[in-house]
């Protein structure tokens, strides 16, 4: 319980002061290349917490392929900087840092640019108009940033298991899988209270997130939001965008190096060079090994399983929700909000705990099954999938309805004529989101999956604990590549969605 708290401390107030300055340098400042950065800067986030962490452990040490093509490498027996309490911490650090920069890009947009027009006509300095009004006016997204990232910390699994477990550095999701990995359903009521205290850590913040949410007003015209003030010219630009692309480099850039440099050698260790060079983890992994072209096949399916139901259920939710809830409205959402807030260790537990035993009725346990897997997806990533359809739901006026209506189209017609065809491209755009972070979900799987329904996660985490870093790594570039062509794919989609769907536009525009 401490290294969980203590972790997720500590990398949140790195990852605090990392998001912030970015995001801040990219509101403000007229550095260019805005979209790039901020869609590189998404995609560090995007990327599952396993393969960040199996990046930096395969780029440290001395038997790392990148530094010793590079003659870089510690002499033999130095021990791997990554692994144990720093290694989590900085990883988990850099790897949240992203979630700030979303959080604060929505509140910078919500400041007057009248205030800082006000205070250039007081002669106020950029810098100090940063210090005394931007800063001061963005401390409800920080405190919510902050708050944010520790639940994130405290739920984490993908860090604390590459780096931690092997140094003996373990947190509650940590101590949760290795119970249950190694005892399975007969310790399930020692995870389920270690799972509750998981719950109650998180959800202290989850909570005070929500009470700030709601005392938080930010109506604000558009037309008067904060634009670039600070104009750097010269050496201070060069500077601050050699920073910004400096972070870029250390949170995306490095890592997917270290990752292709270890796929392409034969065994982790071996230095990369034209004579070791050879895509035999490629072959292996993606048509050989059954383990691995089976979790391939489960992750896809499991995947787009979860996000075509979603696809078709959070459009009529969001309808729901916007139209007929009324009162009700909050409390619903607050619900539906519930699996994806909380750490996905307590989910997996609950749901091993619902579907453990046989249903009423059917008879059949659906533990150890495909099923009890898209359920934990469809439950955990439903408010995701309902982000964009409600966003475009408040754009929707009931005029273009009630014209329906008056014609005689009924409810259903009305949904499908109307309502429908103005949500596709933000339904979608959910669609491929909870694709996205379906496709390299571990803290859910690695509890709930048996022999048969491993996923991409489970199998990483696996051959990493063999020893197999050459292949967990080919994992990993794939998995990767997957997560940015996705990615690419709904920038492609960005001016068909309403605003502050695609985290990265907010952040850049």
């Amino acid at each position: 319980a401490w290294n969980t708290i203590e972790a997720a401390v500590l990398a949140g107030a790195a990852s605090l002061i990392l998001g912030a300055s970015f995001a801040v340098a990219l509101a403000v400042t007229n550095v260019r290349a805005k979209m790039p950065l901020a869609f590189l800067f998404a995609l560090s986030l995007m990327v599952s917490p396993q393969v960040v962490a199996l990046a930096f452990k395969s780029l440290a040490g001395p038997a790392s392929p990148l530094l010793n093509a590079l003659g870089l490498a510690p002499p033999p027996g130095t021990p791997n900087p990554m692994l144990g309490r720093g290694g989590v911490i900085f990883v988990m650090a850099l790897h949240h840092a992203p979630l700030v920069a979303i959080t604060l890009s929505a509140g910078l947009k919500c400041i007057p640019r009248s205030l800082v027009e006000a205070a250039y006509l007081d002669g106020a300095s950029p810098w100090t108009i940063v210090r005394r009004i931007v800063l001061p006016l963005l401390r409800p997204q920080i405190l919510g940033a902050a708050l944010l990232v520790f639940v994130a910390g405290v739920g984490n699994f993908g860090i604390p298991a590459l780096l931690g477990l092997p140094a003996g550095y373990i947190t509650l999701p940590t101590l949760i899988y290795r119970q249950l990995s190694s005892s399975g359903p007969a310790l399930i009521a020692d995870a389920a209270a270690l799972s509750l205290l998981v719950g109650a850590i998180a959800g202290t913040g989850v909570v005070l997130l929500a009470t700030l949410q709601a005392r938080r007003a930010d109506r604000l015209d558009s037309d008067a939001a904060l634009q670039p003030f600070w104009r750097l010219g010269g050496a201070r630009l060069i500077g601050v965008e050699a920073a910004l692309w400096g972070v870029i480099v250390v949170a995306c850039g490095v890592p997917l190096l270290s990752l292709v440099a270890s796929s392409l050698v034969p065994t982790y260790g071996v230095p990369l060079s034209f004579a070791t060079v050879t895509l035999a983890n490629f072959e292996e992994v993606l048509f050989r090994q059954a383990m691995t072209t089976r979790a391939f096949r489960n992750s896809l399916t499991f995947a787009a399983t979860a996000a075509v139901i979603l696809a078709v259920v959070a459009p009529i939710i969001a309808y729901g929700l916007e139209r007929y809830a009324g009162r009700w409205r909050a409390p619903l959402e607050g619900i539906i909000e519930i699996p994806y807030a909380l750490p996905g260790v307590v989910l997996g537990i609950a749901c091993i705990l619902l579907f453990l035993r046989p249903l009423p009725l059917v008879g059949v346990s659906l533990y150890a099954t495909p099923v009890i897997i898209i359920f934990a997806y469809l439950a955990r990533f439903l408010p995701l999938a309902l982000k964009a359809p409600l966003a475009a739901m408040r754009t929707l006026s009931r005029d273009q309805e009630e014209a329906a209506a008056v014609f005689g189209a009924s409810a259903w017609q009305r949904l499908h004529y109307v309502v429908l065809p103005h949500l596709a491209a933000s339904t979608a755009a959910g669609a491929l989101l909870v694709f996205l972070l379906s496709f390299n979900e571990l803290t859910v799987s690695a509890l709930l999956w048996a022999g048969g329904t491993e996923t991409l996660g489970v199998v990483l985490l696996s051959l990493e604990e063999q020893g197999l870093s050459s292949a967990a790594a080919a994992i990993a570039v794939t998995a990767t590549a997957a997560v940015a062509v996705i990615m690419l794919i709904l920038h492609g989609l960005r001016d068909r969605l309403p605003p502050g769907v695609l985290p990265w536009t907010d952040a850049a525009e």
